[in-house]
């Protein structure tokens, strides 16, 4: 029982953001409502076989670490711009792509972890810091409804049933003791969603509207169909996966104990791209970490793989059972946006501890972490500020992570290591710094 709720928790911290590219690439291919809810079931569906492969693994593949595996966000611009107003065809296209774009992934998984001997901790820091920032928006956008267009969207009533949901998930951290503490986030979802019924924010017509089986039938919007120009695009968006990947992976590692070192980021690698490769097999869509779970795990110091692989199984139920997808569905979006404000600003409280480690005080590590974070802060303070850019360079520019991941590494190449003696250690380096090839802690 207790695996299966705090499976379900982590169900619940991620379950808007797989649901919501589907819902966005959907209308804009110009798929129907009943269409676009086979998407988002087939998204839950597949986001489950992409954990269990991280979580459980097999061979050399999965980082067996309590990472979940979900629908990528930064595909969703790409897709849309491949897809528009193409139907079926157009999500065929999209798919072929996904494809093409992660095998050649998984290919590359091999080499692509090697460049974890240039995540010391002024970058790893850094980029876990971005991560928490970076997903605020996302906890704040929720808060104020998720749907800017709505005439709601921002009202007192939604903005206040986020702060009540923000109080109840603090309290009960507080007051709670045990597995009880450790489930703090779903209670307060519950109570939350209980108290926005008689506040009239609930939606209940998913239930009314959802089928109790529903299996996403391989192919269903037909074989896969395969342009250069969309495979280019899904290449891209692949490379910025495995970044922010590799940035979630060292991140996590630091949580529970566990440094990342190149064989467990190799196998989570594999695991994002082949999952990916599967996933339009059965009408999903490009898989990699969810960043939200870690915030998850630093917080309620649940470390178990298996907890995690629970909620993957959670989600391939789903996938298969509609109706009960949308129980999941009916905690509305300001109750999630204000458990979200404590689930990232956890995240980003664990890159500061990182930086902690980081040595600042010495060479020109304060550098590093200034210029990264500024950089990486731009597209969620400015977002307009690339609008003059390429639409195929605004796939990384409009990742903070991913500008401000590759800004620190070159930084830190630059500051730390061009020029320096094969002997010298890098000033990042810290007496409790565990090398990349540190055998790893065992995670139950």
């Amino acid at each position: 029982m207790k695996m299966f709720t705090s499976g379900l928790q982590h169900v619940a911290a991620m379950y808007a953001g797989v649901v919501a590219p589907p819902m966005i690439v959907g209308p804009a291919v110009g798929l129907t409502a009943k269409e676009t809810a086979f998407l988002m079931g087939a998204s839950l569906f597949t986001a489950g076989i992409a954990t269990l492969l991280q979580t459980l693994g097999f061979w050399r593949i999965g980082a067996r670490l309590p990472f979940v595996n979900g629908v990528s966000f930064a595909g969703v611009t790409p897709m849309v711009a491949i897809g528009k107003d193409r139907g079926h065809d157009g999500i065929a296209v999209i798919f072929g792509a996904i494809i093409v774009a992660s095998l050649l992934g998984f290919v590359l998984a091999p080499y692509f972890c090697k460049l974890v001997r240039f995540f010391p901790p002024v970058v790893t820091g850094t980029v876990i810091t971005l991560i928490g920032v970076s997903l605020l928006p996302v906890a704040f956008n929720w808060s104020q409804g998720g749907n800017a267009t709505a005439d709601d969207y921002g009202s007192t009533t939604n903005i206040t049933m986020a702060a009540v949901t923000l109080v109840i998930v603090l309290a009960l951290r507080k007051l709670l003791r045990g597995f009880l503490q450790q489930i703090a986030i779903l209670l307060g979802l519950v109570i939350g969603t209980i108290i926005a019924i008689p506040v009239g924010i609930a939606d209940f017509g998913a239930i009314k509207d959802a089928d109790v089986v529903g299996f996403p039938t391989p192919f269903h919007f037909g074989a896969p169909q395969f342009e250069i120009a969309a495979i280019v695009s899904m290449c891209i968006v692949m490379l910025v996966c495995m970044t922010e990947s590799t940035a979630d992976m060292l991140a996590l590692g630091k949580i529970v104990g566990r440094p990342a070192d190149e064989r467990t980021i190799e196998g989570g690698l594999r695991a994002d791209t082949l999952g990916s490769a599967v996933s339009p097999l059965f009408n999903g869509f490009m898989c990699s970490a969810f960043a939200q779970n870690i915030g998850l795990v630093a917080m309620t110091k649940v470390r178990s793989r298996f907890v995690v692989a629970a909620g993957g199984g959670i989600l391939i139920l789903l996938g298969l059972c509609p109706v009960a997808a949308s129980v999941i569905a009916l905690v509305p979006l300001p109750v999630l946006g204000g458990a979200g404000i404590v689930l990232f600003g956890s995240v980003a409280a664990s890159g500061i501890q990182t930086l902690a480690t980081a040595a600042l005080d010495k060479g020109e590590n304060a550098l590093i972490v200034a210029a990264a974070v500024g950089i990486g802060l731009i597209p969620i303070a400015a977002p307009e500020f690339y609008h003059a850019f390429p639409e195929d360079l605004l796939v990384v520019l409009d990742s903070g992570i991913s500008t401000g991941c590759v800004v620190a590494i070159v930084l830190n190449l630059a500051f730390n290591h061009l020029g320096r003696k094969p002997d010298a250690r890098p000033e990042t380096e810290t007496q409790d710094q565990e090398p990349a090839n540190t055998a790893p802690v065992a995670v139950h």
